[in-house]
């Protein structure tokens, strides 16, 4: 019988991208403006840490989403000439860490357009669709007939001015407004971002409805139908804690590109900003939404490092970044590896009892034994053994 894993899933990766969406996503649910220097300070240190995928901004319009109003100032820190020496210091090769913005509908596109010209544009933006039209209308205000057009026709603009285009398929494992969804209709919407020109898809569980068999099922249909790895990437909520399962059927899958916020943040868009209720996109979905948010990157991290999977991370320094964080929202977070650490394979001496040296030598056993020295080397098992035999 096989007992090793890497070849009971010969699809799992052994070096994944773990994209950092903090400063986007993450604080996008806060019913408080983050400062600007925040948002700056943790792109560049997420930056500096080992993060070469980045949602930065949302360049959509500021008053349906106020807590980027800021964009303009986050993308020229994190363009500065200041910033790429520090990433030179620091043996970071800047030019390989792709800045993505969110621009849901046209005009976002065409400011990101304007501002790439200018030089401090993104790389990479994203644009999205639902399997479920109720969703996908509350997210775009448009039909998903009408939004396709429109993503074709911003996809040829955006090559053109040098962005690469992602394009997102939501609701895969289920909408918080329609409820059931059809994961043939994901791999269906997946493929026809490939063909109106589409860099990358991001398959995107936006409320926690996914499971594990489903993750793993959905993920190796889309694979089977597009195989090429690089070209998907996962995007998990955590409303259940059951997450990091979904997590490693994806990795037994085969897709290895990941997204999460420090802290687990993130969510819905908010509704209220410090002391005034602003549009976002409407009623929150979830019934306490400081419940609520995405795969946390502190407690992904050191569940790939575990497995012996590679992520390009300063671990350490992400985990210091959590607790960070944590002072920056004003609140204790979702990671339990900001409290608890790696696990530590040296060991703690500290915490060993007293006494045992003094006892083994006293029985006059051998240090670190087992097993009684009479006993044999491997166990036999009687007929009948376990449960059988009582």
């Amino acid at each position: 019988m096989e007992h090793d894993y890497w070849r009971i899933f010969s699809r799992m990766p052994r070096k994944v991208t773990v994209g950092d969406i903090t400063v986007r996503d993450g604080f996008q649910h806060e019913e408080r403006f983050i400062s600007t220097e925040a948002k700056i300070f943790y792109a560049q240190e997420m930056i500096l840490a080992g993060a070469r995928e980045l949602e930065i901004t949302n360049l959509g319009n500021p008053k349906n989403m106020p807590q980027f109003k800021d964009a303009e100032q986050v993308l020229r820190a994190v363009r500065s000439d200041g910033f790429r020496q520090r990433c030179a210091r620091a043996g970071v090769p800047y030019e390989s860490v792709v800045m993505t913005t969110v621009t849901i509908r046209e005009p976002a596109v065409d400011v990101a357009i304007e501002l790439r010209q200018r030089g401090i544009g993104p790389d990479r933006i994203l644009m999205m669709v639902s399997t479920d039209p109720e969703h996908h209308y509350a997210n775009s205000g448009t039909t998903l007939a009408q939004y396709w057009r429109e993503a074709e026709r911003c996809i040829r603009k955006a090559r053109d001015a040098g962005i690469k285009v992602c394009g997102t398929v939501s609701t895969i494992w289920g909408s918080p407004i329609s409820g059931a969804t059809r994961l043939e209709d994901a791999v269906e919407f997946a493929r026809r971002w490939f063909s109106i020109g589409a860099h990358d898809v991001e398959h995107a569980d936006h409320d926690g409805s996914a499971n594990a068999a489903d993750v793993y099922r959905y993920f190796s249909m889309v694979l089977d139908a597009m195989p090429q790895p690089q070209a998907h990437l996962c995007h998990l909520h955590e409303t259940k804690r059951i997450a990091s399962s979904s997590v490693l059927a994806a990795l037994q899958a085969g897709i290895c590109r990941y997204e999460a916020t420090l802290g687990g943040l993130g969510g819905q868009p908010a509704n209220f900003l410090d002391d005034c209720p602003v549009r976002g996109t409407g009623d929150y979905y979830y019934k306490d939404p400081r419940y609520v948010g995405l795969i946390c990157m502190e407690d992904l991290l050191v569940q790939l490092d575990e497995l012996g999977i590679d992520t390009g991370y300063n671990v350490d320094r992400v985990l210091w970044l959590g607790g960070q964080m944590e002072r920056t929202i004003g609140r204790r977070l979702r990671s339990e590896a900001v409290i608890n650490g790696r696990a530590e394979k040296r060991g703690n001496p500290r915490f060993a009892r007293p006494g045992l040296r003094t006892l083994v030598s006293e029985e006059g056993e051998q240090p670190g034994q087992l097993l009684p020295a009479d006993w044999p080397a491997t166990a036999n098992l009687p007929e009948p053994w376990g449960p059988a035999a009582w």
